[in-house]
């Protein structure tokens, strides 16, 4: 691997870590398409800020971008609270009226600067390396690297310092009320902070990429624990994992890069959605037919006990009837015979007629008297 090669992975890698974190709460918040609106409107505030200071890496440009942000959300929650229309509708309404509005003032102002669609959405990895920082003559690397660096460090702080704050207002907004904290306030915070990390990433990743690192690997953490501090750290190994792997892939059949990250990620969650241990498709369908089999276990034990009376020989208790009386199909019955009389719930007589043992009796009167 060549050092170009090594710098554009590190960036890919910082920028995953980075995203992760204010996703994981955004994720949690039930607040994903947000980022999605976010990632479009902030270029008003990218113009507005250029139409000021007219410099390209102005640290404004930042700032009016978060701002936009912020307003972004802010406009969605009071056209939400009008009570006549619902969260989806006042995103669709908002983000294209001031992303549009972007658009139009890029026409009429600034026409002939470099604030197209490629420079604010379409960031690629590849080229972001050949900006690089330099300190007294001295060139320590790209500089969106260490822009990367230094929204990652600043994230971390924000949520080591705020920890408490983000967990009662995601999970029990009216505790954190009881208890003097702003829900508002850490909501507009929040914010606040997904819009600045998205900024910082749109030059290296672009605004698409974005989304899949804030949104994909928060959800796929779900999908494996249920633990908000291990939702944290294994979100940030996913949004890593996924860009190193995408890298990779992207070497391997000359692709681009950003396309090749995006599908691995989705690859990660199709994997946790139909593999995690409780919440995956697989776990799901084993759970539900070990549902099954224990509710027709009982069903059986509750037959031969209704039937206790009338006989051990009663056609009722033909285990080969069950299909008849119990509307099973022939494997199916033979199936729940067999596991019942494993766990010694039941015997057969002549191999044919079902009967109760006393634990099966005993099992049954547990059943009915709950």
């Amino acid at each position: 691997m060549s050092a170009l090669e090594a710098e554009i992975l590190m960036t890919a890698v910082t920028v995953g870590a980075a995203c992760a974190l204010p996703g994981v709460f955004l994720v949690l918040r039930r607040l994903s398409m947000l980022t999605d609106a976010i990632s479009h409107t902030i270029l008003l505030g990218i113009v507005l800020a250029f139409l000021v200071v007219e410099q390209y890496g102005h640290p404004l440009l930042v700032i009016g971008a978060s701002a936009v942000g912020v307003l972004t959300v802010f406009l969605i929650e009071l056209v939400k609270r009008t009570g006549l229309v619902k969260e989806d509708a006042a995103i669709g309404i908002t983000f294209p009226a001031l992303f549009s509005l972007g658009v139009l003032l890029i026409a009429l102002f600034a026409r002939n600067a470099h604030l197209d669609e490629h420079m604010v959405f379409q960031g690629d990895l590849v080229y972001s390396v050949f900006e690089r920082l330099e300190i007294a003559g001295v060139t320590l690397g790209p500089l969106t690297l260490w822009k990367m660096l230094g929204v990652l460090v600043l994230n971390l702080v924000l949520l080591l310092l705020f920890y408490r704050e983000l967990k009662i207002t995601t999970f029990d907004p009216a505790l954190a009320t009881s208890l003097g904290i702003s829900a508002s306030l850490v909501h507009y915070g929040l914010i606040a902070m997904t819009s600045f990390t998205a900024v910082g990433a749109f030059d290296s990743v672009g605004s698409i990429l974005v989304i899949g690192f804030m949104i994909i690997p928060p959800v796929t953490a779900r999908l494996l624990t249920d633990r908000l501090a291990w939702t944290i750290s294994l979100s940030v190994v996913l949004g890593a994992v996924g860009a190193m792997l995408g890298f990779f892939l992207a070497a391997e059949t000359e692709a681009s890069i950003g396309g090749a990250m995006a599908l691995v990620m989705g690859v990660l969650f199709l994997l946790a959605l139909i593999g995690a241990p409780r919440k995956g498709i697989v776990a799901g369908w084993l759970r539900r037919r070990q549902q099954r089999t224990e509710f027709a276990v009982r069903m059986l034990v509750i037959h031969l006990w209704h039937h206790r009376d009338v006989g051990d020989r009663a056609e009722e208790n033909r285990r080969d009837h069950l299909h008849a009386h119990l509307g099973w199909s022939v494997d199916f019955g033979e199936r729940i015979v067999r596991l019942t009389r494993n766990r010694r719930l039941l015997e057969l007589r002549d191999d044919a007629w079902m009967v109760l043992t006393e634990r099966g009796r005993e099992y049954a009167r547990r059943i009915l008297a709950a």
